[in-house]
């Protein structure tokens, strides 16, 4: 017959109590924690929590120590829009990264992460893609990206600066230039000597130059975008848009670069062979370039917020379009849209 072990208890001075080994809080899950009959001043341990939880009287809360607010961040401005007729490409937004050791556009190294504070509102802003100039500014705290840059057209003017440069047109043919540590100028464009075609250049991509366009028998590529996966997932972001082309036969209109850029468009006179298309919506992509004597924009595509922090701490927010889920020790929430801000508590 087993015998029980006795713990000697001891009481020290005032209302001190030494017990020989370590005290086992009784363990219950959230559900059965929930369902006690409990009175102020009880203590059990959560095993869903992770925590020894204290009854108040009238809510459970965690005895857990909390993590340090360190928010790692992914921040994308809105893509410039694509030139209007012979056109360049829109350069994309401008990215600023500081997750793990990935890049930040334009060849900027990660960044450092931001250390915060519980109960504090931080500005958020999400930029619009550029309808017929530049995108806007997406912002996060202290972190601001920069729109990117219109592409050039026959009757837009010049290509813009911007967090990516837009691309070059024949007749203004030098690409815009892009944000230190942000994002890359957009590609320059020339006329072809023969066949009358005139083509537009890449815009600039986070993290790649636009195409240049050498003798405009083809629309220059837009950059590639940078690579990251703070979301959870391998994703790319800000692509500069793809020059347009005139002419009705031969040459290739320009790829939207990988990270949601907009591809080129052909026409001729008027008549489009190939439409030009928008950069894609959240990833800062900028717009194709329109092609020959066709009028009007292809928009850029709007940008994103996406930030990393403890599980610990919960999210609420103000004025803003977002979602959140959980990876292992970590929350992360996308926010998509709108101007407002975010509060963290523990």
């Amino acid at each position: 017959m087993s015998r029980v072990k006795v713990n000697k208890i001891e009481k020290r001075s005032g209302n001190n109590v030494a017990v020989d080994d370590a005290l086992r809080l009784k363990n219950y899950t959230t559900s059965q924690r929930n369902a006690l009959t409990s009175v102020t001043g009880d203590i059990v341990y959560d095993t869903d929590e992770e925590a020894p939880m204290y009854y108040n009287g009238s809510t459970w809360t965690s005895m857990k120590a909390t993590p340090q607010l360190v928010i790692d961040y992914l921040v994308v401005a809105g893509g410039g829009a694509g030139g209007s007729d012979y056109a360049g490409g829109g350069g994309a937004g401008g990215l600023r990264n500081s997750f793990g050791s990935e890049a930040s556009g334009g060849g900027g190294s990660s960044e450092s992460a931001l250390t915060l504070f519980s109960n504090v509102a931080y500005s958020v802003t999400i930029g619009a893609g550029g309808g017929s100039g530049n995108g806007s500014n997406s912002i996060f705290s202290t972190i601001t990206s920069i729109g990117g840059g219109r592409g050039s057209g026959e009757d837009t003017g010049g290509a813009l600066n911007g967090g990516s440069g837009g691309g070059g047109s024949y007749n203004d043919q030098n690409g815009g230039a892009g944000t230190a540590n942000q994002g890359y100028s957009g590609g320059s464009a020339s006329q072809s000597t023969s066949g009358g075609r005139a083509s537009g250049g890449g815009g600039g991509g986070a993290g790649a130059v636009g195409q240049n366009v050498p003798n405009a028998d083809n629309g220059g590529n837009g950059g590639v975008g940078v690579q990251s996966s703070i979301s959870g997932s391998a994703t790319y972001y800000a692509g500069g848009g793809g020059g347009g082309i005139g002419g009705n036969s031969g040459g290739s209109v320009g790829s939207g670069g990988n990270g949601g850029g907009g591809n080129g468009g052909k026409a001729n006179g008027g008549t489009i062979y190939i439409n030009a298309t928008a950069g894609s919506a959240n990833t800062g992509g900028g717009g194709g370039g329109n092609g020959g004597d066709v009028a009007g924009f292809q928009d850029g595509g709007s940008g994103i917020v996406i930030l990393r922090y403890p599980k610990d701490y919960g999210i609420s927010q103000s004025g803003l379009t977002l979602t959140t889920s959980t990876s292992g020790n970590y929350k992360i929430t996308t926010i998509t849209q709108g101007t407002g801000t975010v509060t963290f508590g523990a």
